[in-house]
Formats: C-alpha cells, structure tokens, sequence
C-alpha cells in the first residue's frame, strides 16, 4: 500500500546516456539527493539488441524518504530497476526476460512536492532522450498537472495506513486463529475502507461538479 509511479522505457540512441546522466547529476545536486553514477558508455554492437551484457548502465537517485529513482539501462538501452534487476541477477543468473514490467517508485512517504519533481523530471528526460516511454502515475498527477487531486490522493492512502495501522494494533491475531483466517479478515477491513474511500470521492466530485 502506498502511492507510487510505474515507468518503462528505450533510449532513444546510444549517445543519449551520458547526456542524460550529466542532468540528472545536475537536478541530484541541486536538491542534495544521493545519487549513484554506473557505466555512461553503452557498448558499439549492443544498442537495440535483444540479447544484452549483464552490466547496468546510467544513474540512480534517491530523494528523502523516497525509494530509489532507477534510470539504469541494460546496455540494449532497455530501462530497468537497479534493484529488481540485481535480486533477478542474484536468483537466476541470467536474463530471462523478466524485465518487460519496468521500474516502480513509492513516493507515499516522500510528500507531494518530491512526487512532483520526480514527475516532471521524468517528463524531461523522457521527451529529450527516450524513444520509448510509458508512465502510470497513482496520483494521476503525470496526466492532468492538478495538484489538488494529487492532494486528495496522498491524504486518502496516508488516512487508509494510518488506519490499518491503528487496526493491526488493535485487533491483534487472536488465540487459536489460523494465520489464513486473520489474514482473511484483515484484507476483508481493508476492502471495506477502500470501497469506502472510494464512495467517499465520488460523492465529493459529484458535489463539485
């Protein structure tokens, strides 16, 4: 639980990484954010290929209390989570086109102005050096720019874990309880706050429109 923002993408040529990484540099410093450079030069005969070396290539940021922002590549210029891929890599040992699902970043605990940044940072990168680039925004901040549904939306999901926290506090597994059956109940109150929320926002928007 917690609102995050999905992305996958393509470089759109070789000589866009370095590029790319250099700016991202640029925004990391500015905001003070930790970052971690990888290789910048993607091998003559790999770019566009489907078979690719196991090298990450590109750059990875990490804002407060934020997860890591990946804009690694594969040296195909295929984008992939720098972390995904080296748990994939420590499992399996080799690619076996796992990686077709993208990055995700959880920015619930982050705030709305960090959501924001990563938003249009991505929107700047990806119109400048992507040649392929989808992105599903849980704040629905990427595709309309309103900041107050991207209000309405950190604070309905922060009200839902605040509560389920205060739930799991109080209503502990109880004696001779099955592990399933708790967990059946557990996930039957959180249905039960979402279809609430839910109602709850229809009926807001239906009063303001």
């Amino acid at each position: 639980m917690g609102l995050s923002i999905h992305y996958r993408g393509s470089l759109r040529n070789k000589a866009a990484l370095p590029k790319l990484v250099e700016e991202v540099i640029d925004v990391a410093k500015i905001y003070q954010w930790p970052y971690e450079v990888f290789e910048t030069e993607l091998p003559i005969n790999s770019f566009r290929r489907k078979r690719h070396t196991n090298n990450i290539y590109g750059i990875c940021v990490t804002p407060p209390a934020c997860e890591t922002i990946s804009l690694c590549f594969l040296s195909n210029g295929k984008l992939i989570g720098f972390w995904s891929w080296r748990l994939y890599m420590k499992n399996h040992g080799a690619d076996k086109e796992l990686l077709g699902e993208g990055v995700s970043v959880k920015t619930q605990f982050s705030g709305e102005v960090i959501h924001k940044i990563i938003i249009h940072l991505l929107d700047y990168l990806s119109k400048k050096y992507f040649d392929h680039f989808e992105l599903n925004d849980e704040g629905h901040y990427w595709e309309t720019r309103d900041e107050n549904l991207l209000h309405e939306k950190f604070a309905s999901l922060t009200g839902m874990i605040n509560k389920l926290s205060h739930e799991l506090n109080e209503n502990p597994i109880k004696q001779g309880e099955k592990f399933e059956e708790y967990f059946a109940r557990i996930l039957k109150w959180i249905h039960g706050l979402a279809q609430t929320t839910i109602e709850h926002q229809n009926t807001r928007k239906r009063r303001l429109n």
